[in-house]
Protein backbone atom coordinates (compact mmCIF):
# COMPACT_ATOMS: atom_id res chain seq x y z
CA UNK A 1 0.00 0.00 0.00
CA UNK A 2 1.34 3.62 -1.01
CA UNK A 3 1.90 6.06 1.26
CA UNK A 4 -0.70 8.19 0.13
CA UNK A 5 -3.33 5.06 0.06
CA UNK A 6 -2.22 4.07 4.16
CA UNK A 7 -3.06 7.86 5.38
CA UNK A 8 -5.87 7.53 4.04
CA UNK A 9 -7.01 5.04 4.92
CA UNK A 10 -6.11 5.91 8.40
CA UNK A 11 -8.53 9.08 8.29
CA UNK A 12 -11.20 7.16 6.63
CA UNK A 13 -10.79 4.98 10.44
CA UNK A 14 -10.63 8.42 12.19
CA UNK A 15 -13.83 9.98 10.44
CA UNK A 16 -16.26 6.78 10.33
CA UNK A 17 -16.03 4.17 12.67
CA UNK A 18 -17.78 1.65 10.72
CA UNK A 19 -15.35 1.96 7.51
CA UNK A 20 -14.34 -0.94 6.75
CA UNK A 21 -10.65 -1.96 8.04
CA UNK A 22 -7.70 -1.84 5.74
CA UNK A 23 -6.85 -5.35 5.23
CA UNK A 24 -3.42 -5.27 6.33
CA UNK A 25 -4.42 -4.27 9.83
CA UNK A 26 -4.15 -6.41 13.15
CA UNK A 27 -6.20 -6.71 16.30
CA UNK A 28 -3.87 -4.19 17.85
CA UNK A 29 -4.50 -1.70 14.91
CA UNK A 30 -7.59 -1.80 15.08
CA UNK A 31 -8.17 -1.00 19.30
CA UNK A 32 -5.85 1.75 19.02
CA UNK A 33 -7.73 3.50 15.96
CA UNK A 34 -10.86 3.47 18.31
CA UNK A 35 -8.61 5.85 21.04
CA UNK A 36 -7.32 8.23 18.27
CA UNK A 37 -10.46 8.26 17.08
CA UNK A 38 -11.77 9.47 20.78
CA UNK A 39 -9.23 11.74 21.48
CA UNK A 40 -9.75 13.12 18.24
CA UNK A 41 -13.50 13.91 18.57
CA UNK A 42 -12.65 15.45 22.07
CA UNK A 43 -9.86 17.40 20.58
CA UNK A 44 -13.11 18.83 18.09
CA UNK A 45 -16.16 18.83 20.89
CA UNK A 46 -13.55 21.03 22.92
CA UNK A 47 -12.76 23.45 20.23
CA UNK A 48 -16.81 23.95 20.03
CA UNK A 49 -17.00 24.31 23.59
CA UNK A 50 -14.58 27.24 23.15
CA UNK A 51 -16.07 28.77 20.51
CA UNK A 52 -19.62 28.31 21.55
CA UNK A 53 -19.67 29.02 25.30
CA UNK A 54 -23.03 31.09 25.40
CA UNK A 55 -24.33 28.71 23.31
CA UNK A 56 -23.19 25.41 25.69
CA UNK A 57 -24.50 27.53 28.71
CA UNK A 58 -27.96 28.49 27.14
CA UNK A 59 -28.59 24.56 26.63
CA UNK A 60 -26.65 23.21 29.64
CA UNK A 61 -23.69 21.15 28.95
CA UNK A 62 -24.44 17.85 28.84
CA UNK A 63 -27.05 18.49 25.59
CA UNK A 64 -24.52 20.66 24.14
CA UNK A 65 -21.31 18.16 24.14
CA UNK A 66 -24.20 15.53 22.24
CA UNK A 67 -24.82 18.47 19.78
CA UNK A 68 -21.35 19.06 19.16
CA UNK A 69 -19.81 15.35 18.89
CA UNK A 70 -22.94 14.87 16.26
CA UNK A 71 -21.83 17.62 14.43
CA UNK A 72 -17.80 16.35 14.49
CA UNK A 73 -18.77 12.79 13.55
CA UNK A 74 -21.61 14.19 10.71
CA UNK A 75 -19.51 17.16 9.64
CA UNK A 76 -15.74 16.46 9.76
CA UNK A 77 -13.64 19.57 9.33
CA UNK A 78 -11.43 19.93 6.31
CA UNK A 79 -9.43 22.89 6.82
CA UNK A 80 -5.58 22.51 8.63
CA UNK A 81 -6.85 24.63 11.64
CA UNK A 82 -9.59 23.40 14.57
CA UNK A 83 -10.90 27.04 13.80
CA UNK A 84 -13.03 25.71 11.47
CA UNK A 85 -14.59 23.26 13.42
CA UNK A 86 -17.74 24.80 13.92
CA UNK A 87 -18.59 26.23 10.46
CA UNK A 88 -22.19 25.04 9.69
CA UNK A 89 -23.09 24.22 13.90
CA UNK A 90 -26.00 26.60 13.70
CA UNK A 91 -27.21 24.24 11.01
CA UNK A 92 -26.38 21.21 13.17
CA UNK A 93 -28.57 22.99 16.13
CA UNK A 94 -31.68 24.18 14.48
CA UNK A 95 -32.02 20.18 13.07
CA UNK A 96 -31.25 18.77 16.70
CA UNK A 97 -32.80 21.40 18.95
CA UNK A 98 -36.26 22.21 17.40
CA UNK A 99 -38.43 23.27 20.07
CA UNK A 100 -35.99 25.80 20.75
CA UNK A 101 -35.11 27.56 17.92
CA UNK A 102 -33.16 30.43 19.34
CA UNK A 103 -30.62 28.01 19.94
CA UNK A 104 -29.25 27.81 16.09
CA UNK A 105 -29.75 31.83 16.21
CA UNK A 106 -27.50 32.03 19.18
CA UNK A 107 -25.20 29.27 17.85
CA UNK A 108 -25.03 31.63 14.70
CA UNK A 109 -24.44 34.68 16.15
CA UNK A 110 -21.68 33.37 18.33
CA UNK A 111 -19.75 31.52 15.26
CA UNK A 112 -20.25 35.17 13.03
CA UNK A 113 -18.95 37.01 16.54
CA UNK A 114 -16.03 34.36 16.15
CA UNK A 115 -15.13 34.99 12.18
CA UNK A 116 -15.60 38.13 12.16
CA UNK A 117 -12.29 38.50 14.27
CA UNK A 118 -10.36 37.00 12.06
CA UNK A 119 -11.50 39.24 8.58
CA UNK A 120 -8.97 41.21 6.76
CA UNK A 121 -7.85 44.57 8.68
CA UNK A 122 -9.52 47.60 6.92
CA UNK A 123 -9.76 51.57 7.47
CA UNK A 124 -13.32 52.47 7.56
CA UNK A 125 -14.65 55.85 6.56
CA UNK A 126 -15.36 58.52 8.47
CA UNK A 127 -17.67 61.33 8.39
CA UNK A 128 -15.35 63.66 6.98
CA UNK A 129 -13.90 61.11 4.35
CA UNK A 130 -16.93 60.38 3.55
CA UNK A 131 -17.39 64.70 2.62
CA UNK A 132 -14.65 64.37 0.54
CA UNK A 133 -15.62 61.56 -1.54
CA UNK A 134 -18.93 62.29 -2.12
CA UNK A 135 -18.09 66.38 -2.84
CA UNK A 136 -19.82 68.05 -5.37
CA UNK A 137 -22.06 65.24 -6.07
CA UNK A 138 -25.37 66.10 -8.04
CA UNK A 139 -28.75 63.76 -7.29
CA UNK A 140 -27.72 61.30 -9.86
CA UNK A 141 -24.93 60.77 -8.42
CA UNK A 142 -26.28 60.27 -5.27
CA UNK A 143 -28.59 57.75 -6.71
CA UNK A 144 -25.72 55.81 -8.61
CA UNK A 145 -23.92 55.86 -5.28
CA UNK A 146 -22.56 52.25 -4.48
CA UNK A 147 -20.59 51.32 -1.14
CA UNK A 148 -18.06 49.06 -0.05
CA UNK A 149 -18.60 47.80 3.15
CA UNK A 150 -16.04 45.56 6.12
CA UNK A 151 -15.04 42.37 4.60
CA UNK A 152 -15.98 40.52 7.65
CA UNK A 153 -20.12 42.38 7.57
CA UNK A 154 -22.75 39.80 8.01
CA UNK A 155 -26.03 39.56 8.63
CA UNK A 156 -28.94 37.48 9.48
CA UNK A 157 -32.82 37.52 10.15
CA UNK A 158 -33.20 36.52 13.92
CA UNK A 159 -36.87 35.86 15.75
CA UNK A 160 -35.93 36.11 19.09
CA UNK A 161 -34.14 39.26 21.46
CA UNK A 162 -30.62 38.28 20.99
CA UNK A 163 -29.22 41.23 22.53
CA UNK A 164 -31.16 40.01 25.92
CA UNK A 165 -29.84 36.79 25.45
CA UNK A 166 -26.06 37.63 24.74
CA UNK A 167 -25.84 39.97 27.49
CA UNK A 168 -27.81 37.49 30.04
CA UNK A 169 -24.58 34.77 28.99
CA UNK A 170 -22.23 36.67 29.64
CA UNK A 171 -20.56 34.86 32.47
CA UNK A 172 -21.69 31.35 33.69
CA UNK A 173 -23.51 32.42 36.77
CA UNK A 174 -26.16 33.54 35.05
CA UNK A 175 -29.77 34.54 35.38
CA UNK A 176 -31.74 32.15 32.90
CA UNK A 177 -33.96 35.31 31.21
CA UNK A 178 -37.82 34.04 29.03
CA UNK A 179 -36.64 34.61 25.76
CA UNK A 180 -40.36 34.26 23.38
CA UNK A 181 -40.42 34.94 19.49
CA UNK A 182 -41.19 37.84 18.71
CA UNK A 183 -41.09 40.56 15.65
CA UNK A 184 -38.01 39.42 13.11
CA UNK A 185 -35.28 41.80 13.19
CA UNK A 186 -31.92 41.49 11.04
CA UNK A 187 -28.89 40.94 13.26
CA UNK A 188 -25.86 42.92 11.62
CA UNK A 189 -22.39 41.66 13.08
CA UNK A 190 -18.79 43.21 11.96
CA UNK A 191 -16.12 44.19 13.97
CA UNK A 192 -15.11 47.78 15.30
CA UNK A 193 -11.52 47.69 15.58
CA UNK A 194 -9.85 44.34 17.53
CA UNK A 195 -13.75 43.81 19.14
CA UNK A 196 -16.28 41.99 17.25
CA UNK A 197 -20.08 44.00 17.60
CA UNK A 198 -23.66 43.26 16.79
CA UNK A 199 -26.67 45.33 16.28
CA UNK A 200 -30.41 44.64 15.49
CA UNK A 201 -32.11 46.60 13.31
CA UNK A 202 -35.58 46.28 11.24
CA UNK A 203 -35.88 44.26 8.25
CA UNK A 204 -35.78 46.69 5.99
CA UNK A 205 -32.94 48.01 6.66
CA UNK A 206 -31.08 44.38 6.72
CA UNK A 207 -32.72 44.42 3.20
CA UNK A 208 -31.41 47.81 1.88
CA UNK A 209 -27.68 46.76 3.69
CA UNK A 210 -27.73 43.46 2.11
CA UNK A 211 -29.00 44.87 -1.48
CA UNK A 212 -25.78 47.44 -1.44
CA UNK A 213 -23.56 44.74 0.00
CA UNK A 214 -24.35 42.66 -3.18
CA UNK A 215 -23.93 45.85 -5.31
CA UNK A 216 -26.98 47.31 -5.53
CA UNK A 217 -26.96 51.51 -5.71
CA UNK A 218 -28.24 53.86 -3.08
CA UNK A 219 -31.19 54.48 -5.11
CA UNK A 220 -32.66 51.25 -4.89
CA UNK A 221 -31.33 50.57 -1.38
CA UNK A 222 -33.91 53.63 -1.30
CA UNK A 223 -36.53 51.92 -3.51
CA UNK A 224 -36.83 48.86 -1.13
CA UNK A 225 -37.24 50.91 2.14
CA UNK A 226 -39.89 52.79 0.40
CA UNK A 227 -41.61 49.69 -1.33
CA UNK A 228 -44.56 49.36 0.84
CA UNK A 229 -45.18 53.59 1.00
CA UNK A 230 -48.34 53.84 0.34
CA UNK A 231 -48.26 58.33 0.04
CA UNK A 232 -46.08 60.79 -0.29
CA UNK A 233 -45.81 61.36 3.24
CA UNK A 234 -44.79 57.59 3.54
CA UNK A 235 -42.20 58.23 0.94
CA UNK A 236 -40.90 61.47 2.51
CA UNK A 237 -40.70 59.31 5.80
CA UNK A 238 -38.40 56.55 4.00
CA UNK A 239 -36.27 59.21 2.11
CA UNK A 240 -35.58 60.27 5.96
CA UNK A 241 -35.02 56.69 6.73
CA UNK A 242 -32.49 56.32 3.88
CA UNK A 243 -30.79 58.98 5.14
CA UNK A 244 -30.72 58.47 8.59
CA UNK A 245 -29.97 54.57 7.75
CA UNK A 246 -26.45 55.92 5.74
CA UNK A 247 -25.17 57.84 8.48
CA UNK A 248 -25.58 55.61 10.86
CA UNK A 249 -24.14 52.92 8.82
CA UNK A 250 -20.94 55.60 8.44
CA UNK A 251 -21.04 56.11 12.68
CA UNK A 252 -20.39 52.43 13.26
CA UNK A 253 -17.64 52.09 10.62
CA UNK A 254 -19.23 49.69 8.30
CA UNK A 255 -18.44 52.08 5.39
CA UNK A 256 -14.97 51.87 4.25
CA UNK A 257 -15.10 53.21 0.32
CA UNK A 258 -17.47 55.40 -2.31
CA UNK A 259 -18.07 54.20 -5.54
CA UNK A 260 -20.40 55.50 -8.09
CA UNK A 261 -21.98 53.22 -11.19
Amino acid sequence: MSLAASQAAFMAQVLDEDAALPPTWGAGQSSGIAVYRNNYRSSLVEALRSTFERSARWVGEDAFRRAAAHHVIMHPPSSWTLDEAGRGFETTCAELFTGDPEVAELAWLEWTMFDVFTSRDVIPLDAAGFARATEGFAEDDWGALQLDFQPGLAQAEVRHDMLALWNALGTDDFDRIDVKPETPRCCLVWREGERPVFQLVDLAEGSALGAMMAGASYEQACAILAQDAASDEDIERAAMQAGAMLGRWLNDGLIVAVNKR
